[in-house]
């Protein structure tokens, strides 16, 4: 892929991505998930962490390069 990601795209990702973290945590503490797929689940919410902290880092150097971006706390703390 040699195109950049937009400001949007990445904003979205992160914010997905940070959703999909936290609804992944909820069912693992859940009684939903049967016990012979827990550890499966657990290797999905490493995975999305992963990638979480992946596009994190991205967006805090994309900051550096565009001032006019919230930061990282100021756009996972706010309400959309």
């Amino acid at each position: 892929m040699s195109e950049k990601i937009s400001n949007n795209a990445l904003i979205y990702a992160t914010l997905a991505l940070n959703s999909e973290v936290s609804l992944q945590q909820e069912y693992l503490q859940s009684d939903d998930i049967p016990d012979d797929e827990r550890d499966n689940e657990e290797e999905i919410l490493e995975d999305l962490e992963q990638a979480f902290m992946e596009f994190v880092d991205l967006y805090k150097f994309r900051c550096k390069a565009d001032k006019q971006l919230p930061s990282i706390d100021e756009l996972l703390n706010s309400q959309l």
